[in-house]
């Protein structure tokens, strides 16, 4: 399969969640007018510390767009599944193109969780917020299902790039939720550490 990509450090999409992208520079713009006219995918991907790109990404579809009058786009995309970078191509486009095979996604079998589970990574998303000054409307998220919360939370909460980037190339949902946890409760253990210096 061959994908144009968008390389965005910070902003991981997850398969069945959906990310709003505000496109200004010219390569991506040419990049969102490729995809209009092939299947509507763009290659959501991150780089490391020296700008390779990582192995893993997440197909994006644009299931909406707008064309505001400064020409920019307004576009919003819906996470399908991940993918793998087999290789980068050589191609004559402003934005870059790779061919990567899909990899099946994660399990999502919501039954092998318990109650306990979510009201404990509920609570422990609340101190998190509470500490990094994030207002979110708690009442709604809690009614959000189990398996799409877990991915809401990893997507909207500013972990670093290698800890989203962690999460995305995870393999099944009871070690995403281990992961999402430790890493919560590493943020919380460090915003406390911190108020108690200041």
């Amino acid at each position: 399969m061959e994908i144009p990509i968008f390389p965005l450090n910070g902003a991981v999409l997850f398969p069945d969640t959906s990310l709003p992208l505000n496109i200004f520079e010219d390569r991506y713009i040419d990049m969102v007018n490729y995809a209009l006219g092939k299947k509507r995918l763009i290659g959501m991907i991150q780089s490391n510390e020296e700008g390779d790109l990582y192995k893993i990404g997440c197909v994006g579809k644009i299931h909406s767009f707008n064309e505001t009058a400064d020409g920019r786009y307004l576009i919003s995309l819906q996470g399908t599944t991940c993918f793998e970078i087999n290789n980068e191509l050589k191609v004559d486009y402003k934005f870059r193109m790779v061919k990567c095979n899909l990899i099946q996604n994660i399990d999502e079998v919501e039954d092998r969780f318990t109650n306990d589970e979510k009201s404990f990574l509920l609570d422990s998303f609340k101190k998190f917020i509470e500490i990094k000054k994030i207002n979110l409307d708690l009442a709604e998220i809690e009614k959000i299902e189990f398996i799409q919360l877990v991915k809401f939370i990893a997507m909207v909460s500013p972990f670093n790039y290698i800890e989203k980037q962690t999460l995305l190339e995870t393999k099944n949902q009871r070690e995403f939720y281990s992961k999402l946890v430790s890493i919560i409760e590493l943020e919380i253990f460090s915003g406390l550490e911190n108020k108690s210096i200041n």
